[in-house]
């Protein structure tokens, strides 16, 4: 892995170069290890959380833990596109609008002990805009070179806090072409659905039942891009104890293990169906 600049790393993209590199500011990860029609994201997978901003924040390390995707780098890493955040949501959400992204509050608790001053919010818009500079140059050459682009937007969500029973998987569609697309978002939530996991963890998938996919990341390559599909894909925390802080290895094994076998899988019908 190099560290580049933003401007280096669209570069290397509109020169269809294939690299693995961190942002000069380490606020985002990029692989390209071959140019497909696919791309896997994990936008909530970062930890980061710049020193400055520690003794300003009422929240715990644990509860920024809670509300991360950790792990959901990993369940895809093995694609050949592989893009991510590597800092916190609690410095800067990737998957809100500019204007909401940096948090005042925080799932009902405030966020900071005093507001954040100017610059210090600045510098954490400044990495959200240089996250979707590199997207777009992303997409766009994916587009350009195959004509369509399909993108496994991979969250994960507490499922311990519903009252209800929820799914092992969800599908957020509610932002998406569904009468273009919905033949291969049914696909999909099939094949996840046979994704075996240990400790006879239920597989079952459903859409729209516990988020809509009604994040940024989606909205703002579907609205940029008419030829590429975006499936927000969210697992339960499943593969970790999310009360006491515990990740299970041998379940995000399973699943990046599977993964590698149904992405490329339904990928590979989605462009011989959508394909211009």
């Amino acid at each position: 892995m190099e560290r580049l600049s933003v401007e280096a790393i669209i570069s290397k993209i509109n020169a269809e170069e294939t690299f693995h590199a961190v942002s000069e500011d380490y606020s985002l990860t990029l692989k390209i290890n071959d140019y497909v029609h696919y791309v896997c994201g994990a936008v909530h997978d970062g930890h980061q959380f710049r020193k400055e901003l520690w003794d300003n924040c009422l929240h715990t390390e644990y509860e920024r833990w809670y509300e991360e995707d950790p792990e959901t780098k990993t369940m895809i890493a093995s694609h050949p596109i592989v893009i991510a955040g590597c800092d916190s949501r609690f410095e800067y959400d990737l998957n809100r609008t500019p204007e909401e992204a940096v948090f005042e509050t925080a799932w009902g608790k405030q966020l900071w002990k005093q507001p954040l001053p100017h610059d210090q919010k600045q510098k954490s818009l400044n990495k959200h805009v240089n996250f979707y500079k590199v997207v777009h140059a992303l997409i766009a050459k994916l587009e350009e070179k195959f004509g369509v682009c399909v993108v496994y937007d991979m969250h994960s969500y507490n499922w311990k806090r519903w009252d209800r029973e929820v799914p092992t998987w969800n599908l957020g569609t509610s932002n998406i072409d569904n009468e273009r697309f919905g033949e291969m978002v049914e696909q999909w939530r099939q094949y996840l659905s046979k994704i075996e996991l240990p400790h006879d963890i239920k597989p079952t998938s459903k859409i729209n039942d516990t988020f809509q996919g009604n994040g940024y990341f989606l909205k703002f390559i579907t609205n940029n891009f008419k030829n590429t599909l975006v499936l927000a894909t969210e697992i339960a925390k499943v593969y970790c104890d999310e009360y006491d802080y515990i990740i299970y290895p041998e379940v995000v094994s399973a699943v990046e293990k599977q993964l590698k076998e149904q992405i490329p899988k339904h990928a590979a019908s989605f462009y011989k169906k959508h394909h211009i």
